[in-house]
């Protein structure tokens, strides 16, 4: 099973320097919203760098970027550094540091970019979670699952298309979750992994 982690801690900053980076970030940032105001005010989340779906705010770019980084509540911080920690290792062993960091801003940024075009509705969308760039994580996987089937596992194959299924289903049903981030991104990762699969 592909997704069992097995490390000690040690082991996995050693491995996955660029998840533990991520996961690190997350962390700090969630914290210093949370001395500095509260993760669950729009206010503080917009001064640290939430998306928001107009203007000005849409045009400044920082936002598609620094937003995949902060977390509103820590329910939802547990959520996606879960998600993230069980996930995103295997990936970055396969791709290399540096294109799975690429990869992963990637599909945070397309998730992003889809929210701000696509969304239509008579509020202001307040957005942050890394939830884009996980759901660019799981269509990598989707993708190998397709086209590279002997590279996954049966179980592990069976457990990414049930996350996947299981999770979009549960961006549409539940109130507050920002679906297009979640589509954007999922196939953002699924074009993107395949260039940088190949180089």
């Amino acid at each position: 099973m592909l997704f069992l982690r097995y490390e000690n801690l040690r082991q996995y900053i050693k491995w996955y320097p660029i998840t533990t980076i991520i996961l690190s970030i997350q962390l700090i940032m969630y914290l210093w919203m949370e001395i500095d105001g509260s993760t669950r005010d729009n206010l503080t989340l917009i001064r640290f760098g939430a998306l928001l779906n107009e203007v000005p705010f849409s045009g400044e770019y920082w936002r598609y970027f620094a937003s995949v980084f902060l977390h509103s509540g820590f329910d939802h911080l547990l959520f996606n550094s879960f998600s993230l920690f069980v996930f995103a290792p295997p990936l970055e062993r396969m791709l290399g540091k540096w294109k799975y960091a690429l990869f992963y801003l990637g599909s945070g940024f397309i998730g992003n970019l889809a929210t701000v075009l696509f969304f239509r509705g008579p509020e202001t969308v307040v957005s942050v979670g890394a939830s884009g760039a996980i759901y660019g994580i799981f269509a990598a996987y989707l993708f190998i699952a397709l086209f590279f089937k002997k590279a996954l596992d049966k179980q592990s194959s069976s457990t990414i298309i049930t996350v996947v299924v299981v999770g979009f289903i549960y961006s549409f049903l539940i109130p507050q979750v920002n679906y297009y981030a979640h589509i954007g991104g999922f196939i953002g990762g699924f074009l993107l992994f395949a260039p940088l699969l190949r180089r």
